[in-house]
């Protein structure tokens, strides 16, 4: 339809996210003749993290105290509308490893603190999208190619602790996994049925009901086993089995909880609620994840060591990588150079892949590439400050990774990506697959 697809405008808006906190929207208009005649336009929104790892890309943020408590992003709003926007009009949309190489060298810097990762990011996303709008396709379809039907497995946050919550629980987030049902729309009312029960069980036990930054519940509770009692529980009352129907995932977080002086990983709400100071050692942190393994049937656990704890990462891969998949998320940050240095020294076997971590969509679909290619799963991820942009519902199909993480079954910037995976598994029709990953476990499991 298309050989030349020419960007004829550009333009960047400071909307909001789900914590209320200023976002970049960017707007970009492909095609022949006058912008606004025979044109297509498409936006996209940029997500933001809370608990970030220090070597994500650079998030531009104005700093002016007196507007937004200093998180306006009218910087990296500008650079787009004037820096981003001059270097790539005219160039061919259909080229989007040729437009996001422009986007990387007009910044300049390693970190993308230039122009700032969240103003590349949303310029590299919107013309992906008007791309696709223009050749008529679905953006998941023209990203993946037009034998792209895997869809994922939800790995759905259902209580919140962390960075995320303001209480007790220290481990960030406690997740559902529906691998025994046949389908994503089925693996959807799994999810929502326990979350819907677990809700019942907090409430007959007098906890609160309210929700973190993703959508889990957010109650005081002791420690992890006892909120993953809780879970297997709410699984139970669903009518469904946990460890057939249902397996659970943890995201440690555990950078949050380190001590870079002391060496220690401290928790917080243990101690508060058992009232003994309460931290753990490198290796306390491995044997008591194996304790936790032994105990519920866990899959996945995410950030289980500092970012900077090679040897550690290591060490906990060769003990549980054969059990279960380990996500690094902060150890990676979605980039190839430490991806790479992951597969070298065998740390972890799976990558988180959130997109505003690393500043453009070419740069994310490489990580995914070089993780599958040296038998890394990939796990697709939103980020605590979400939008209504459902974006990476459409990337987790077109790179077949077989698993997203979009948070709890509430709230519109959540549910927003979950109802487009069902719009697509619906348009894909006989064709969708729906499939568990490999975990890395088997037998031993």
């Amino acid at each position: 339809m298309f050989r030349y697809l020419p960007i004829r405008k550009v333009h960047a808006r400071q909307v909001l996210d789900s914590r209320g906190n200023p976002t970049v929207e960017v707007e970009v208009t492909v095609g022949e003749g006058i912008v606004g005649i025979n044109g297509y336009t498409a936006k996209a929104i940029v997500p933001s993290g809370a608990s970030t790892g220090k070597f994500e890309a650079v998030e531009l943020r104005d700093g002016v105290k007196d507007k937004y408590v200093g998180l306006g992003v009218e910087k990296a709003v500008n650079n787009v509308n004037t820096r981003l926007s001059e270097a790539i009009l005219g160039e061919n949309a259909l080229n989007q490893e040729v437009i996001d190489r422009i986007l990387i060298d007009t910044d300049g810097t390693e970190n993308k603190s230039s122009a700032g990762a969240n103003a590349m990011l949303g310029v590299s996303m919107a013309v992906a999208r008007a791309a696709a709008l223009a050749l008529r396709i679905p953006l998941y379809q023209y990203i993946g190619g037009c034998h792209t039907c895997r869809l994922p497995v939800p790995m759905m946050n259902i209580l919140n602790g962390g960075r995320h919550a303001d209480n007790t629980v220290d481990l960030q987030e406690f997740m559902i996994m529906p691998v025994g049902a046949d389908s994503f729309s089925k693996a959807l009312q799994m999810c929502a049925e326990v979350y819907q029960f677990l809700k019942i069980l907090l409430k007959e036990n007098r906890l609160s009901t309210g929700v973190g930054d993703e959508g889990g519940f957010a109650p005081d509770i002791a420690d992890s086993s006892e909120v993953l009692r809780f879970m297997v529980e709410a699984v139970e009352k669903a009518g469904y089995t946990a460890g057939k129907d249902i397996f659970f995932a943890i995201d440690a977080a555990a950078s949050e909880l380190y001590d870079e002086e002391k060496h220690i990983y401290y928790f917080p709400g243990e101690s508060k609620m058992s009232g003994e100071k309460v931290q753990r050692d490198g290796q306390e942190m491995i044997a008591y994840y194996e304790e936790l393994i032994e105990q519920f049937p866990i899959v996945s656990i995410e950030d289980g060591l500092h970012e900077d704890d090679w040897e550690g990462w290591t060490s906990m891969t060769e003990k549980l990588g054969k059990k279960i998949q380990l996500v690094g998320d902060d150890l990676f940050v979605t980039n190839k150079k430490r991806l790479n240095c992951g597969i070298k020294l065998k740390a972890a076997n799976a990558i988180l892949v959130k997109v505003n971590q690393i500043g453009t969509l070419t740069e994310a679909l490489q990580a995914v590439e070089l993780a599958h290619r040296n038998g890394y799963n990939a796990v697709i991820s939103h980020r605590s400050g979400e939008t209504e942009d459902p974006f990476i519902a459409d990337l987790a199909v077109a790179t077949g990774a077989g698993q997203i993480k979009a948070g709890a079954p509430c709230r519109s910037d959540r549910n927003a990506k979950y109802n487009q995976l069902l719009r697509i598994e619906e348009y894909l029709g006989e064709q969708a697959v729906y499939e568990a990953p490999s975990f890395g476990w088997g037998s031993e499991k």
